[in-house]
């Protein structure tokens, strides 16, 4: 190499010349370099015309429109002449066609994928509706063609009346020699027969239909195990499917969304039976927003479901114990947290306070002792205007009638005046602006009330009321308040209540959560 290039040197030039010499071979080296490395840069739209977006995006997923960091770019018209020589004469086909495809007996791979299709070979003899459910809601993700093709039933009939005269001489023939007679073929007459009668009287029409699954799979082990899957599953619904051998290329183009059969295996079937192999019978619970339930077994779709969008949004929830009904209430409860949805919750059994704690939610327990309280008499504060005592005055006799028993029509009127009094007693009146930020009256001004009136019946009253302010069911209802429903979260739990009491603890607090429903209008759930 050194003797080559000592020939070249010319000893009569001078080291300048000689200077310029090495430096020109050094540009020339430079732009081959710039050549290489900048051949994918971009082109002027004055090459590609309407295709040039297509060409930018195709770019833009390779990496080709940016320079390499610390390097020089090349001229630009440098970079178009380079470009516009490597498209030239390419298609749209040839930018979106893969880099290679590799096909062999029965796979077909493109890049890392690899594919495999079956073509549908028998069927079963009866056609039921929604016989193809099991390929459809298969597990794996399967590419699924099928196309119909028109038969002329003028040519059908002559066949069908051949195929007729054909067979009833096979039975003929066997009869005449004294064999038994073939079920296959009779069983295989009397549909013909049937199928020539319904084209004939114009009822069915005749067609050919080719069906064709592709599988995918990066593996191809787990291909075949897909493969084998997918005959088994076809198997059992008594369809036979076979592999494309030797015909993947032209299985995978009859797979794609063109429209183009490139198989053209088909089998004869009538309108009736066509009619089963609609594929669009997946049962799904899938809208379009809500709260996902779980994942469907039958398709392994999700569930996602918005109970408001219905007519109606109640539930009622039935199923044995340990079937998981608290599991699937607690789940909807903290799904419908995430979205916004307020939950109040009525907890019995104190099954709800781990959960109400992981949300940061507010948890409400009444007892006798140390427990939150709720005063029966307390305004809520409802609309501008709104008259709230008459509305609270009617539930304060449901709420007594459960407290005192059964009340007869003068106990009820004299309970109704007697509970006039003890708002008034306060400065509450039927006036709506006396009822905003008002002291509100307890248990024991009620009884004190009752027990200052002339009549009998209202003193026997105060006598029953008297067990609930200073007797065995004290401390709970002739509270202040300490319940505030701010948090979107709340769960009032009862389950330190005494038995007796829970009746009216319940009362009230749906009393409480209804108000505060009707005064803030929103999405909730009220969980019992």
């Amino acid at each position: 190499m050194l003797q080559k290039r000592q020939d070249r040197l010319d000893p009569g030039k001078t080291l300048d010349s000689i200077r310029k010499e090495v430096l020109q071979e050094r540009e020339k080296r430079d732009a081959l370099k710039n050549k290489r490395r900048y051949e994918d840069t971009e082109i002027k739209k004055k090459k590609f015309g309407p295709f040039q977006g297509f060409v930018d995006l195709f770019n833009n997923a390779l990496g080709r429109n940016k320079p390499e960091k610390g390097k020089e770019e090349v001229d630009p018209q440098i970079a178009e002449k380079l470009r516009a020589k490597r498209f030239e004469g390419m298609s749209i086909q040839d930018l979106v066609a893969p880099i290679d495809m590799e096909v062999d007996f029965k796979n077909l791979k493109v890049g890392e994928w690899y594919f495999r299709t079956y073509f549908i070979s028998g069927y079963p003899r009866v056609a039921f509706p929604n016989w193809l459910a099991p390929i459809i809601n298969f597990e794996h993700s399967l590419y699924i063609s099928t196309f119909y093709y028109p038969v002329d039933s003028k040519m059908i009939l002559q066949k069908l009346k051949r195929k007729i005269g054909e067979m009833e001489a096979t039975i003929y023939s066997q009869m005449e020699s004294r064999k038994a007679v073939d079920p296959s073929v009779k069983v295989a007459l009397n549909d013909a027969q049937q199928l020539q009668d319904s084209i004939a009287e114009g009822t069915e029409k005749y067609f050919h239909f080719g069906m064709y699954i592709m599988i995918q799979s990066k593996d191809k082990e787990k291909l075949d195990k897909i493969g084998k899957n997918v005959a088994s599953t076809l198997a059992a619904i008594k369809v036979t499917a076979k592999p494309a051998v030797l015909q993947q290329e032209q299985g995978l183009i009859s797979c794609e969304p063109l429209g183009v059969d490139k198989l053209y295996i088909t089998q004869n079937m009538d309108t009736t039976s066509l009619a089963t192999t609609f594929p669009f019978v997946t049962s799904e619970l899938t809208m379009d927003h809500g709260i996902m339930y779980g994942i469907n077994q039958h398709n392994k779709s999700l569930v996602i479901f918005d109970r408001f969008e219905m007519e109606n949004a109640n539930t009622v929830i039935f199923a044995k114990s340990g079937a998981g009904k608290s599991y699937f209430v607690k789940l909807e409860a903290a799904r419908s947290r995430m979205l916004e949805t307020g939950v109040m919750i009525i907890d019995p059994e104190k099954e709800y306070e781990r959960l109400c704690k992981a949300v940061n939610g507010v948890y409400i327990s009444f007892s006798q002792d140390k427990g939150d309280k709720m005063n029966p008499f307390e305004l809520s504060g409802m609309g501008e205007g709104e008259d709230e005592l008459r509305i609270k005055m009617l539930t304060l006799q449901g709420f007594f009638k459960l407290m005192l028993g059964d009340l007869s029509n003068v106990e009820t009127a004299i309970l109704d005046r007697a509970l006039i009094l003890t708002y008034r007693e306060k400065g509450i009146t039927l006036d709506p602006k006396t009822q905003k930020n008002a002291t509100y009256p307890l248990l024991e001004d009620l009884y004190k009330v009752l027990k200052g009136m002339a009549e009998p019946e209202a003193r026997d009253m105060s006598s029953r009321l008297e067990r609930f302010i200073i007797g065995s069911g004290a401390g709970v209802f002739n509270e202040k308040s300490t319940v505030e429903i701010n948090n979107p979260f709340t769960v009032f739990s009862i389950r330190d209540m005494p038995e007796e009491l829970r009746p009216m603890a319940m009362y009230l607090m749906l009393d409480y959560i209804w108000t505060k429903i009707r005064k803030d209008q929103k999405r909730r759930l009220l969980i019992v």
